[in-house]
């Protein structure tokens, strides 16, 4: 984490709360909302054709008269009308599935651009305390979960509805005794459905978690396989794997089996119903209270009554999963974006990179300071080395810089000015940063070099990398600068990638530096390289280099010494060296152990 080790993994919880979240999905309909209203008029026609091909096949059955033997007009009519129904019904479930699925995959894709834009504008802060792995869950299970409920369970919630309701009139209509004995069973149903959404909803939510912590847990093992394999703990990482994936299988398995009794249950309610109904239709017909065609038109109704229910009860089942998705995704979108600029924020232009730390007091928690009452000044064009053990706050110094964090008092001025009163845009084009892990993006080492400066020419990019000394091994690959990088630039070495980064600060032409123990990964002569690509770098510039190889810092016009969040000491490697104090202890300790590496 930032800052010496810092890192808080504190979840995010909030509380469930199924409607809100429902009422927030249906705002993100948007303009998609009027072809919604086309789809309910399909859905409206379909669901009159539903209700009236029952009430259409019992009058065929009753046209077929033991007495007055069969009336072939009203029957070839209503066979005709059933087909032109039926074909018209199938082409109106075709259509409407069409439009449904662009409906859905347009509020995935606003939800998804939502998502990534919102990551853009979160600070650093959130991304050092949750795992990345989490966060692509999010993006990529949680989105795909709300995509495919929304476009395969609306249409069956709405049309269910409007099924169940039609149906309902239509066996009052018919006959309202046999009416009554169907709804026996609704609160049946009801009771079902409540009682096993109210576990699957707790159930569905953990395994939403539990999948997140598990690509959480792959994501790390992936990024991380060269020290897995190198620390032989290849078994510890199966280990993790099996008790992160056993917590999933465990709330996968509860989820599915609670959700599995919804079907088998509601068969067993539903074919109840369906034997009351029958047995009265029996009696109401033996005391020819009602024809056979009409108890037929009954069994359909009563099947299309009972059919909604099923589904209804089964879609909230499901929807309990992708509404504990959805809850996951806005968790994110709801998070507190960086602080906007001031409404008076003023750009800086063409800095000098003249820096002054006025008290810096900062602690990514209020209550453990990081930094305490820190002040210095680096005049511009100067350099600074900032010394320590780890944990001491060097990196926090150079974040706060940046403005990836804000201090909790005090001030920093750049040239003259707090940098909060700057735009966070013009004040982050002012730096140039090389990290001690260099991240190189897929794509091209000329794409890399230049992503800094999109705008630059080819020559001013090749121009920069001959003053970093990327030109020494890129002339030696078959593809020179167009040499694809996969991912993170594992198809170079540790020290090609520290030299595209510095090649890629030249091309920006920062006014302030940023080296962050820019040669600590590398072999002796790769470190001759960079120090001299950095010493071209540095001229003109302020620079700020964090170091914990002394040698690298001898010739740095201050010192700071920093340890427990306090500047010690402070002054020229000379100065420190007669002092007695820390850096004298530090500088020993690391030519003694240089001196026992060439003895041994």
């Amino acid at each position: 984490g930032m800052g010496g080790g810092f890192w808080k993994m504190s979840p995010v919880e909030k509380p469930r709360n199924f409607f809100a979240t429902m009422k927030r999905i249906w705002k993100n309909f948007g303009k998609d909302r009027r072809l919604l209203s086309v789809i309910l008029i399909f859905i409206g026609i379909d669901c009159t054709i539903a209700f009236s091909a029952p009430y259409m096949i019992g009058r065929a059955i009753d046209s077929i008269s033991m007495k007055t033997g069969i009336n072939f007009g009203m029957l070839s009519t209503i066979v005709i009308a059933l087909l032109s129904m039926y074909v018209t019904s199938a082409l109106i479930n075709f259509i409407q599935g069409w439009l449904m699925a662009g409906v859905s995959q347009r509020i995935v894709k606003n939800l998804r651009s939502s998502f990534f834009n919102k990551l853009q504008g979160l600070p650093v802060s959130f991304f050092d305390t949750r795992p990345h792995g989490d966060t692509m869950s999010r993006l990529t299970n949680d989105m795909d979960n709300v995509s495919s409920t929304i476009s395969q369970s609306t249409l069956s919630l709405i049309s269910g509805i409007l099924t169940l309701c039609g149906s309902l009139v239509m066996m009052i209509i018919l006959n309202p005794v046999l009416t009554a004995a169907t709804l026996i069973t609704v609160p049946m149903v009801f009771l079902l459905t409540r009682t096993v959404a109210k576990r699957t909803a707790v159930l569905f939510r953990e395994q939403q978690n539990a999948l997140g912590r598990l690509n959480g847990n792959i994501e790390e093992s992936i990024s991380g396989i060269n020290v897995i394999k190198a620390f032989g703990h290849e078994e510890a990482s199966i280990k993790d794997f099996d008790e992160i994936n056993g917590r999933l299988y465990s709330s996968g398995l509860k989820a599915q089996i609670w959700s599995g009794f919804m079907m088998p249950l509601m068969n067993v309610i539903n074919n109840f119903g369906f034997t009351v109904v029958a047995g009265i239709g029996g009696l109401l017909a033996y005391h020819d209270t009602i024809t056979v065609g009409i108890i037929a038109s009954f069994l359909s109704y009563s099947r299309q009554f009972s059919r909604p229910l099923n589904e209804i009860a089964n879609i909230y089942n499901n929807l309990q999963s992708a509404i504990a998705g959805a809850e996951r995704i806005f968790e994110v979108i709801d998070e507190q974006e960086e602080l906007h600029d001031e409404k008076d924020a003023i750009e800086l232009k063409d800095p000098s990179g003249h820096v002054v730390f006025e008290n810096v007091t900062f602690g990514y928690r209020k209550d453990i300071p990081v930094l305490s009452d820190i002040s210095f000044e680096v005049k511009a064009g100067h350099n600074i080395a900032l010394v320590g053990p780890t944990g001491a706050g060097k990196t926090t110094i150079v974040n706060l810089l940046n403005r990836f964090y804000d201090i909790d008092s005090g001030r920093i001025l750049i040239d003259g000015v707090d940098i909060r009163s700057y735009r966070r845009e013009s004040l982050r084009k002012c730096f140039g940063i090389v990290l001690q892990d260099t991240y190189l993006f897929t794509g091209t080492i000329m794409d890399n070099i230049k992503y800094g400066k999109p705008d630059a020419t080819h020559e001013e990019a090749v121009i920069a990398a001959r003053l970093s000394n990327v030109d020494l091994f890129v002339q030696h690959l078959p593809e020179g600068y167009d040499t694809m990088l996969v991912e993170c630039g594992s198809n170079l070495s540790q020290g090609q990638k520290q030299l595209i980064a510095i090649a890629r600060a030249v091309l920006s032409d920062p006014s302030i530096l940023i080296l962050d123990e820019a040669t600590s990964n590398v072999d002796t002569l790769t470190e001759l390289h960079i120090q001299e690509a950095m010493i071209n770098l540095m001229k003109g510039r302020t620079s700020f280099i964090i170091a914990h190889r002394l040698s690298t810092i001898k010739d740095a016009g201050t010192i700071l010494v920093i340890d427990s969040g306090k500047i010690l000491e402070m002054g020229n490697h000379k100065t420190l060296l007669e002092n007695n104090g820390l850096y004298r202890k530090m500088y020993e300790n690391q030519f003694e152990n240089i001196v026992e590496n060439i003895s041994d």
